[in-house]
């Protein structure tokens, strides 16, 4: 059986949240961000691939039309692997930034039941960060979230459904989409 492809369910696909919606969000959430972070030395911005980094750059930018300065760094850790439900945890990259005593301010796409970010978040704190903070661009809305993890900004609500579309992807296509898709129910 060939894997389904975008333009396939697309069409189909009711739209969440538009580009201006998010673009919003993620300005709102700046404005908070500076205020938290006001007169702390550039926090270490650690940006969860592939799925954060369109959310991850747009905050980035927003932060710095506010003055914040920002360290960069990366990982990549995905229990999906292009698939649609959760396997195990797969560490593909860990920063090389010392966290030992940072802020850190971890930039992800979406926060669902949480496993990855709260294995992200647990792995952070074991290499000495000071303190860690977690902003997405979307929490889906269930009572399945794991217990230990939240996150401190939040840009958008989506459904209980499959969604894809700025970071997020369907079959590994479609991060680059400039809106928020979900599946047909």
């Amino acid at each position: 059986m060939s894997p389904v492809q975008l333009g396939e369910v697309l069409p189909e696909a009711d739209l969440i949240h538009d580009r201006a919606t998010l673009e919003a969000a993620i300005t709102d959430m700046a404005d908070t961000i500076r205020a938290d972070y006001d007169g702390e030395t550039a926090p270490l911005f650690i940006t969860v691939m592939h799925g954060g980094m369109p959310f991850a750059a747009q905050l980035a930018f927003a932060l710095g039309e506010r003055g914040l300065d920002l360290e960069f760094d990366y990982l990549h850790a995905t229990r999906y692997r292009g698939n649609t439900s959760g396997a195990r945890l797969a560490w593909l990259h860990r920063p090389a930034t010392s966290m030992r005593g940072r802020r850190v301010l971890l930039a992800d796409d979406i926060l669902d039941e949480g496993h990855t970010l709260l294995a992200i978040r647990q792995w952070c704190e074991d290499q000495g960060a000071a303190d860690i903070r977690v902003a997405v661009l979307a929490v889906k809305i269930h009572d399945r979230r794991v217990e230990g993890i939240e996150a401190d900004y939040v840009g958008v609500e989506v459904p209980d459904r499959y969604v894809f579309g700025y970071g997020m992807d369907f079959q590994e296509q479609g991060r680059n989409l400039p809106a928020i898709y979900a599946l047909k129910a």
